[in-house]
């Protein structure tokens, strides 16, 4: 798509830049602790003082004991993002390779998100999302790939998804509470600290586990994919990253145990049954519903030093799929050559991992983080990326020090690399999700990301992002590459 945008767009962002000045503004980002959105406080007005009522901007509420509860919510996000990379070295190229003459890619997203309240404790949500665009080289060449918008599912028209439709019922197990915000994907209210959580319906698994303060939202944060999640992880979902599936969360005052299981597209990098009947254009189909799944539990740990919250989170996840080995690929491809077809290969088998996710305030507004992450390196990719180990490092600052409250920096490096399995599979011609060089000198994938965001009028934000990216997709004969990346976002 280039640097074009169609008609749509255009009028997309007047609508929201005329809904901006309408709204009041809505204050600093908040985070919830329970998903990876961030969540814009609405503007409220308090009723008579001690009536235990009042009207938000978005929504209504209704009194009950111990406070109001919001009946229904909606919420409007728009992102695009447009990042760049110019020319770079490459002693050769594949079908699957960045292209090394550089280019300028453009991605759009809008969601529109709402809410209501079936009964106690019990919520639906709907997230209609429209995309169009594409990442660079159509989301090939780069492992950590640097647009966490670029689906790899590109579209040169819009296309639409309810990306998620799902009930979630929260069981009270006495004790303590706490105050919910007004959210994207929750309703303002009270609930207990010690609770059981049940969501069903699609939704994805990163809604669930690996959420992170700092690193989980490319709208608002860094944009990179390993930074987005960890990027071993080969979690369920379609290719745009939703599914169908069903969470189980106990949340304690200082720990929080999670699961989830969640149903894998027939085909590799596919689109799942309910793709069908929830996406415009239709299309997808489900792999056989016991051989064709995918698993995660999380266990999180919540602590603070010197009066400074932290948390670190440990995950384990296991799928099953009509994947490719590697070891019986490699001969296919040393016979027939660089892209060969590898579906003799293939057979439903198991693909396990796991991953550790730390977040630590080291001072007021300033906060570190890091990923690990590992997987068993057997089998092709299903789902994500074709890293099979990464870890990465890195800082977010808030600018109350330079008196820009809601501005953020943040500056990180990720590293990521392959088993030696999938580099012999990349050395003898294999195409796998992101990579295909047709040929690979190994080396570990390395980026360094840095971006700067700011509020420059109410809802509305905008970000300049730099991403350098040494031996991209495990390639030494290839690069570096810089992406120059910059983003616009606004909600209410």
């Amino acid at each position: 798509m280039g640097i074009q945008r169609d008609t749509w767009v255009l009028a997309l962002m007047l609508v929201g830049a005329v809904a901006t000045a309408a709204s009041a503004d809505p204050g600093p980002i908040q985070w919830a602790a329970v998903t990876s959105v961030p969540v814009a406080t609405a503007p409220v007005q308090e009723g008579p003082p001690g009536s235990g009522t009042r009207t938000d901007g978005l929504g209504t509420t209704e009194t009950r004991p111990g406070g109001p509860d919001q009946i229904w919510n909606w919420h409007v996000q728009n992102t695009d993002i447009v990042q760049g990379d110019p020319a770079f070295p490459a002693k050769y190229s594949g079908p699957q390779s960045l292209n090394s003459k550089g280019e300028v890619q453009e991605t759009v997203t809008m969601d529109l998100f709402a809410g209501v309240r079936l009964w106690r404790g019990a919520e639906a949500h709907m997230d209609g999302l429209m995309w169009q665009g594409f990442g660079l080289s159509k989301t090939y060449g780069i492992e950590d790939f640097p647009n966490g918008d670029a689906y790899k599912a590109g579209t040169w028209t819009p296309d639409f998804n309810f990306a998620r439709l799902f009930i979630r019922q929260t069981i009270g197990l006495g004790g303590d509470q706490e105050a919910v915000p007004d959210g994207q994907l929750m309703l303002a209210g009270k609930q207990d600290i010690s609770r059981l959580t049940f969501t069903i319906g699609r939704f994805s698994p990163l809604d669930i586990c690996d959420n992170n303060t700092y690193a989980s939202d490319p709208h608002t944060q860094f944009m990179n994919w390993a930074m987005m999640g960890n990027v071993s992880w080969d979690y369920g979902q379609d290719t745009i990253g939703y599914t169908i599936g069903v969470a189980v969360e106990l949340n304690q005052p200082k720990w929080a145990l999670r699961y989830g299981f969640f149903q894998m597209p027939a085909e590799k990098n596919g689109f799942t049954g309910d793709d069908r009947y929830l996406m415009w254009p239709h299309r997808g189909a489900y792999g056989p519903f016991l051989r064709s799944w995918a698993m995660m539990t999380e266990f999180e740990r919540r602590y603070s030093v010197n009066a400074h919250p932290g948390t670190i989170r440990f995950l384990a996840w296991i799928n099953e799929a009509d994947m490719a080995s590697y070891s019986a690929a490699i001969p296919i491809l040393e016979a027939h050559g660089v892209g060969a077809d590898i579906s003799a290969a293939r057979a439903y088998r198991y693909k396990y991992g796991f991953g550790l996710n730390w977040e630590q305030e080291v001072a007021k507004n300033v906060g570190l983080f890091s990923r690990l992450g590992w997987n068993d390196g057997h089998e092709e990719t299903w789902t994500f990326t074709d890293v099979n180990w990464t870890a990465s490092l890195g800082v977010s600052v808030k600018g109350d020090g330079w008196q820009r409250p809601d501005d953020t920096f943040g500056v990180a490096g990720v590293v990521s690399g392959a088993s030696r399995e999938n580099q012999k599979f990349l050395e003898a011609g294999g195409l796998d999700m992101l990579d295909g060089d047709g040929a690979l000198s190994y080396r570990p994938e390395k980026v360094l990301e840095t971006y700067y965001d700011f509020q420059i009028y109410r809802n509305v934000r905008f970000a300049l992002d730099y991403q350098f990216i040494d031996d991209p997709a495990f390639n030494r004969d290839r690069g570096p590459v810089s992406v120059f990346g910059a983003r616009i976002h606004w909600e209410f």
